[in-house]
């Protein structure tokens, strides 16, 4: 039986490779994002919705299928010191990494079967960065909320995690809203790349990864050391 996947930010960077890799691995996936996506391959679905606009979203989640799995990888960065925050952009990195994980998550854990995975992209930088306080707050938070997630569900077979990957090679990368706080090269040498981040995430949805809950997995390139 197909596993079906749904997806967000499925229209570019760390959401487009996993998407990839889940139709590689023989997942249907659909695909949430601001634009539609066209992808030749009749295990894709593309879903249209503004994940700013929460109506919407529950509208849109009520007309889906069952799913396996759910990860939310859209996201946004923003980037400013004390002294210059802005309460609206704190309102739209809540909304987008929190909200949406909270509406996600309410939506589908009743129905997940046992082996049904939740996975949230997260940051490195959840731990605290100099300059990026208001990012920093919605990773740091989701943390303790996936946590409390995963020893609900934890008996009923359902794992939830977070991958949390250091400066990822996305269009994020170069995002208006982070000229304050730049993102710094790894030890590595180079960027994270999307691929490497969807790969993890492919092993977190397989039978596997079972005994692997309430985590956040870094992937940092020797940033974290």
């Amino acid at each position: 039986m197909t596993r079906h996947a749904l997806v967000t930010g499925a229209s570019s960077g760390i959401g487009a490779a996993i998407t990839e890799k889940l139709l590689q691995e023989g997942w249907a996936v659909t695909g949430l994002s601001r634009s539609v996506v066209t992808r030749d391959n009749p295990a894709f679905r593309s879903l249209s919705v503004d994940l700013f606009d929460t109506a919407a979203l529950k509208q849109a989640l009520s007309d889906l299928p069952a799913v396996d799995a759910v990860i939310h990888a859209a996201g946004m960065m923003k980037a400013a010191p004390l002294g210059e925050l802005d309460e609206a952009i704190s309102e739209q990195l809540w909304q987008l990494h929190i909200r949406v994980s909270e509406v996600l998550a309410n939506h589908f854990a009743p129905r997940l079967p046992a082996g049904g995975r939740i996975v949230l992209i997260g940051s490195r930088t959840s731990t605290g960065a100099a300059g990026r306080s208001q990012y920093v707050a919605t990773k740091s938070a989701m943390r303790g909320m996936v946590r409390s997630w995963a020893a609900e569900l934890a008996t009923k077979g359902i794992t939830v995690n977070i991958v949390a990957p250091g400066a990822t090679e996305t269009p994020m990368l170069k995002q208006p809203g982070r000229e304050s706080s730049p993102p710094k090269l790894p030890p590595i040498g180079r960027f994270i790349q999307p691929q490497e981040v969807a790969e993890l995430v492919n092993y977190l949805l397989s039978p596997l990864a079972g005994a692997i809950t309430g985590q956040e997995l870094v992937i940092c390139g020797g940033a974290s050391l």
